[in-house]
């Protein structure tokens, strides 16, 4: 059954995000687990490689409710450049809206109005760097001006035969 390979695992702060992931657990009851799933926006994908065109639609994902903060939405992974941060093509991510990020912190970043991204962001004296974790990868280097963050990313969703 669908529900059965789906695994769910949640950011433990103050970490490395390629150490920071943690099963999230559901309770036994049936019932129980039941009420503890919320349903949140799954407003289409995001680029975990090239940046590609923002185009959003709206469906929705039933996660854990210990996932979920204020203005929380999902994204589904499209490529490979954040598999050293054990995020995969693919999975799903759990977003918290938000306007700005730290220095090393993963977020999902619009760049110049129009593609959006999954990326490391460093802010550097000549701009901006979106780092792929995926040595493979080159980074993409910007103005401060091009980009504009989205959210930053709290929990994941692995379905199929990643989540075993």
């Amino acid at each position: 059954m669908f529900e059965a390979s789906t695994r769910y695992m949640i950011r433990r702060p103050n970490r490395r995000l390629a150490e920071a992931w943690s099963p999230c657990p559901l309770t036994g009851d049936s019932q129980d687990e039941s009420q503890a799933m919320v349903d949140i926006p799954l407003l289409g994908s995001v680029a975990a490689g090239m940046p590609i065109e923002a185009c959003p639609s709206v469906s929705h994902i039933r996660v854990p409710r210990r996932m979920v903060r204020r203005n929380t939405y999902a994204l589904r992974v499209r490529g490979d450049s954040m598999v050293e941060c054990n995020i995969f093509d693919g999975d799903v991510i759990i977003i918290e809206q938000c306007e700005s990020a730290e220095n090393g912190e993963t977020a999902v970043v619009m760049i110049n109005d129009q593609e959006v991204t999954l990326k490391k962001l460093y802010i550097e004296k000549s701009g901006v760097r979106l780092q792929p974790a995926n040595r493979q990868m080159a980074p993409i280097f910007l103005k401060n001006s091009d980009i504009q963050v989205l959210g930053m990313v709290m929990g994941v969703v692995r379905q199929g035969e990643l989540a075993a």
